[in-house]
């Protein structure tokens, strides 16, 4: 992936959004608060209106029917997808953020915002709506959108379902999910802060950090009582132990 922080050169004045979704809907109410006339977000089935640029935020499945779906109604299309290639698109545009649905304009404001385009018409436009957003827009080649998404992926989604075993894991102490949650979030955020300031082999803390293997048997002990864990444990113990190996051998 390349920076890409050049000012945009084309503004973009109508869109429609394609896909009534969390981030269809979140993007719709963005860029009307940009300045941007928007149209939409139109369901799945539904035909899309004419615009300046139709946003497709529809599943990766479901990006080339929709665009087909969009080309008679405008002059460039994108989609926002993060590991699908841009074949069937003039551009891609994936804001590197979480959704939830209910989010603001400020959701999108200072994140990264992968960018793509067939052609350097297709590419300022792309990147003229991250602007827009007031995203810091940045390159992605298709051959590297795989690898890019799988690391989103792992930071995000990957995260909850981790958070989630941590959940299953405290209500052996009598904790409800609820009580596990809120306890346990203050230390997943210090942690993420700490990665994100200093680095994974800084931010790395616990017994598998201090060589204490006795504490780290005795977890293990624990999670045996959840089966389908097991394994997730110790592969995440294995991984943990590496990334200590390499802070110890670092000056």
């Amino acid at each position: 992936m390349s920076p890409a922080f050049a000012p945009s050169r084309r503004a973009v004045t109508t869109v429609s959004i394609v896909g009534a979704g969390r981030l269809g809907t979140a993007l719709a109410r963005a860029l009307a608060e940009a300045g941007v006339e928007v149209r939409g977000p139109f369901r799945r089935g539904e035909p899309p209106a004419p615009a300046e640029v139709a946003l497709l935020c529809v599943p990766d499945h479901q990006i080339a029917e929709a665009a087909r779906a969009s080309a008679a109604t405008a002059a460039h299309i994108g989609h926002t997808s993060g590991a699908t290639t841009i074949a069937d698109v003039d551009f891609g545009l994936h804001p590197l953020q979480t959704f939830a649905g209910d989010e603001g304009p400020e959701a999108f404001r200072g994140i990264g915002c992968a960018i793509a385009g067939r052609t350097p018409e297709a590419l300022s436009v792309a990147r003229s709506l991250a602007a827009m957003l007031g995203a810091a827009p940045f390159e992605i080649a298709d051959s590297e959108r795989p690898a890019y998404h799988a690391a989103a992926s792992i930071a995000s989604n990957y995260l909850v379902t981790l958070q989630a075993a941590a959940e299953e894991i405290a209500t052996a102490t009598g904790l409800t999910r609820a009580e596990a949650r809120s306890l346990l979030a203050p230390l997943v955020r210090t942690t993420v802060d700490n990665w994100a300031a200093h680095g994974p082999e800084a931010a790395l803390t616990g017994p598998i950090a201090r060589g204490d293997e006795v504490t780290v048997a005795r977890q293990r002990d624990a999670v045996a009582r959840h089966p389908d864990l097991l394994p997730l444990f110790d592969v995440l113990a294995e991984r943990t132990r590496a990334l200590a190996a390499g802070k110890e051998r670092r000056p």
